[in-house]
């Protein structure tokens, strides 16, 4: 076979961006590369088996998981060949391709490294064997003249993976088409350009709110569900808590430790120990703030190495008590040796209170706490209470899925009656909830690797489903503890077609609700008739956060006012400041995706404030909340005109960085430094002004005294400096008064430091975009907060600057260089420092282009290399300043505006 066979062609119309892509996909072709980004429910399958059958070469397609593998192979025979039977020319064995192949990113890693693989939950389902080789890999590709590379979901870069797909790539130099809806922005500037040796330069990039406009995704919105820990659950923690605390209180009035660190030498002789301390600077400091806490006296020699000239020590607290556990007991085991009993006796107690996991050390942010709220119980109820809501508004037309992390199977029994206490998450755990307490008779079903469970109304259709599969004689029995519920046992004969079977059954209504493993459903999984969702895990990663929410945001063409409501499940932590661990990978997952906002004048954004939740601190009232929220998930009809609304006021979705009020670095000193230069220059003016007056004035009393006549040449010398002097002074007041005024707006100062680092990136060739194309756009919000982003470029580009102008305006880490700027005052005299960015910092000549840049901008600065002694002493200062402002966040912000 050399081609595809003629007439094959897509049974339906193209979407507008469809057929605008594709008509432009040659000119993208032009490098033998091809990269698409946009969201799930773009279409992306559908335009990579197009340009497949325009290139007209034997192709080989990699998808992430087997599940993602079959949905290509039924797309195609669906959508392109219009039959159900898979010709004998589609292969899904990597060992022996077909004219068209389709295989997993870890399928092809096994089959060139002589790895045996076995399918589990937890590793994307690849049931793949082989005892294969590089060598014959590549020889069987290249004997059946593969010359097309698909990868869908591109991001998968495993570096193992990549390693074995680069070497392909490599070898046989094919046409290579790259399909994601997420690229990683987030990964570091070396994994990015692995990612773009793979997949090329991205060419086509799509958003949410351009395939809204287009009718491409159904109007959609984030929910929160709050739920509280049960009274056994809450007593656990408050028992947690009070752990905490007595082993606070106990370290507080610790005499061996406190012996321990008087009697160390870094306290006694710091000055002999410098290189130690740069490398420990959080121990060292720890012990600072411990013997300060103690009463003891603090020499004046720690804070000149610290340069710290306030002599200022923090409040000893549970952040430095972490810091000293983890010193004590594993930075330095040898100056405190001697003290060895004692370590081991207070270790030993951490890790029973489960202070300490893998010399970790953390009172209120580890596993063991984490555990009890990612998987309280009252998670559970709620489940179930959403499920009861969206069921009394939709009824018949419920169409649910349920995401969890884990099935939990041994809350299945053989047993005529399951009664097992539910006391973890999982998709049995969940299933066993909803079943117990099902007046209505929901049709429920769960979907994992390992097991199907189907209601009894479904059997039929199962079978049916089955028999056009040529699939007979499947295992099938009655739950022994409910009659009304069937288990499917998985055997090899339907492993690969279960997946799409359960999922027909369920876009048919024969399931409402689905319960499954993100691992099986999270990534591909494709129901366009799916109108709920409930992640009742928590995966926070910038990919697969997006992916697990793209199930419900698809349109469903047999229902064109389809809309989408996505719950997310927390446990609030009432006794911690900021809501807990929970709460906090909530709000993190919503910094990975735009969504609409909750308010009178609603917007698109991503962040988790745009669903305007206000909880009280002192009340937490959630059930009003939750109610709040209920009233949002009934009001579909509103949720639509409130996407027209915020769509109709952008036509683009910028990336912007959002810097808290007082937070940008160094503004507020160099603001009185350029006013301090006002005054000096203002000085100047007066001095000239007063000899100028001395020659008109005083020369004129002097001329009245012949034996003093001869001073009239003091004068006019006297009036020629004035002159000068004022020219000078004032052009040097009129500069220093220009840049105090830049200074005192902080947006102003944000897009200066901009264009530095855009400049930079452009001379690195980082961004390729010609200048006059960019902009920087700088302003400040409500909450006076300074906002910034990039006009103009690629997504790629735009979020390369952010990056970058975050390295250079956060706490200082770890720079290779730094810029010094030097600041005088009369006799006054100060430096100011600031972080030369890593993609700067690699070379010196890079390096150096920064700096000149810099001072083009702002004043001349010295390049300070912090890998010399003197540069190590400044940068510890630094980063001891960094480690009293730990507190500094930087926001990355998603908009939709003009």
């Amino acid at each position: 076979m050399n081609s595809f066979p003629k007439d094959l062609k897509f049974k339906y119309n193209w979407r507008k961006y469809q057929k605008t892509f594709l008509d432009n996909a040659k000119d993208y072709l032009s490098d033998n590369h091809l990269h698409i980004v946009a969201p799930p429910g773009s279409g992306k399958t559908i335009l990579g088996l197009e340009v497949m059958l325009r290139l007209n070469k034997p192709t080989l397609i990699v998808a992430p998981t087997l599940a993602i593998r079959n949905q290509w192979v039924h797309r195609f025979c669906e959508l392109f060949l219009d039959q159900e039977n898979v010709p004998d020319w589609i292969s899904t064995d990597i060992k022996n391709p077909g004219f068209v192949t389709v295989t997993t990113y870890q399928g092809i890693h096994s089959a060139c490294n002589n790895i045996k693989e076995n399918e589990t939950e937890n590793e994307n389902l690849d049931e793949i064997s082989f005892d294969g080789n590089l060598s014959s890999v590549l020889k069987n590709l290249k004997k059946q003249k593969i010359g097309t590379f698909i990868l869908d979901e591109a991001h998968h870069l495993k570096n193992a993976w990549w390693k074995s797909l680069i070497e392909l790539k490599t070898k046989i130099n094919p046409t290579l088409v790259a399909l994601t809806a997420t690229p990683p922005f987030d990964v570091s500037i070396a994994e990015w350009q692995k990612y773009i040796q793979l997949n090329g330069n991205v060419n086509v990039e799509i958003s949410v709110p351009e395939l809204m406009i287009e009718g491409d995704l159904c109007p959609h919105q984030d929910l929160v569900y709050f739920t509280l820990p049960t009274k056994a659950e809450q007593n656990k923690i408050e028992n947690y808590y009070q752990h905490a605390k007595d082993f606070f209180e106990e370290i507080k009035n610790d005499k061996v430790l406190l012996h321990a660190l008087e009697n160390h030498p870094v306290y006694r002789n710091p000055e002999l120990y410098l290189d130690w301390i740069y490398e420990n600077l959080s121990s060292y400091t720890s012990g600072l703030v411990y013997l300060n806490f103690r009463r003891k006296k603090i020499e004046d020699i720690h804070f000149e190495i610290v340069g710290d000239q306030q002599k200022f020590v923090p409040h000893f607290d549970f952040f430095w008590l972490e810091e000293l556990i983890d010193f004590y007991l594993f930075v330095d085991e040898i100056n405190f040796k001697q003290f060895e009993k004692h370590r081991t006796n207070l270790e030993n107690r951490l890790r029973r209170n489960g202070f300490l996991e893998k010399k970790m050390v953390s009172f209120f942010n580890n596993k063991n706490l984490t555990q009890i709220f990612n998987s309280s119980i009252g998670k559970l109820q709620g489940i179930k209470e959403v499920v009861d809501f969206e069921y009394s508004i939709l009824r018949d037309n419920l169409k649910m899925v349920i995401l969890t992390d884990f099935i939990k199977k041994e809350f299945l029994t053989n047993n005529i009656q399951n009664n097992f206490e539910l006391d973890k998450i999982g998709a049995i755990s969940i299933f066993e909830k909803l079943r117990r307490e099902n007046p209505d008779k929901k049709k429920i079903g769960v979907l994992t690797g390992s097991i199907v469970i189907i209601p009894k109304t479904s059997k039929n259709i199962f079978i049916e489903f089955c028999n056009k599969k040529e699939i007979f004689n499947v295992s099938i029995s009655e739950l022994p503890y409910d009659k009304d519920y069937f288990l499917i046992n998985i055997t090899d004969q339907v492993r690969h077609d279960i997946v799409h079977m359960i999922t027909e059954i369920f876009q048919c209504g024969e399931i409402q609700i689905l319960i499954g493993t993100k691992s099986l459903l999270g990534e591909g999984w494709d129901a366009p008739k799916m109108n709920s969702l409930i992640l009742a895990s928590f995966v926070s990663s910038f990919v697969l956060s997006n992916q697990m929410r793209g199930r419900v945001i698809r349109t469903d063409k047999d229902n064109p006012h389809k809309t989408g409501n996505i719950w997310h499940l927390v446990c609030f932590d009432e006794k911690s400041e900021n809501g807990g661990q929970d709460f906090d990978i909530l709000k993190r997952r919503f910094k990975t995706f735009v969504g609409v906002s909750n308010n009178h004048d609603p917007s698109i954004e991503n962040s988790f404030e745009r669903l305007n939740i206000k909880i009280n601190e002192e009340k937490k009232e959630f059930s009003l909340i939750n109610l709040q929220t209920f009233s949002f998930a009934r009001d579909r009809e509103n949720l639509s005109k409130r996407w027209k609304k915020a769509l109709d006021k952008g036509s683009i979705l910028i990336e912007e960085i959002q810097i808290p009020i007082g937070k940008l670095p160094e503004n507020e000193e160099m603001k009185m430094n350029y006013l301090k230069k006002m005054i000096g220059n203002f000085s100047g003016i007066m001095l000239s002004t007063f000899f100028t007056f001395l020659y008109e004035v005083v020369s004129e009393v002097a001329k009245s005294f012949d034996d003093i006549h001869s001073m009239d040449g003091f004068f006019k010398v006297s009036l020629i400096a004035g002159i000068m002097g004022m020219v000078v002074y004032g052009g040097k007041f009129y500069r220093a008064t220009k840049q105090y005024l830049k200074y005192k707006n902080i947006a102003k100062h944000l897009e200066l430091i901009g264009n530095v680092v855009l400049k930079s990136l452009i001379n690195q060739k980082i961004i390729q975009t010609p200048i006059e194309k960019l902009k920087i756009i700088t302003s400040s919000d409500v909450y006076k907060n300074s906002i910034c982003h990039l006009e103009g470029g690629t997504n790629y580009e735009k979020s390369q600057f952010i990056q970058t102008l975050q390295e250079l305006i956060t706490t200082v880490d770890n720079p290779r260089y730094l810029l010094e700027q030097k600041n005088k005052f009369f006799f006054w005299k100060k430096s100011l420092y600031f972080p030369v960015p890593e993609v700067f910092a690699k070379n010196k000549k890079n390096a150096e282009f920064f700096q000149k840049t810099w001072h083009k901008t702002f004043d001349k600065s010295d390049l300070i290399f912090t890998r010399t002694i003197e540069g190590r002493q400044i940068l510890l200062k630094l980063r001891f300043q960094s480690l009293m402002k730990r507190n500094v966040q930087i926001e990355h912000l998603h908009k939709w505006t003009r």
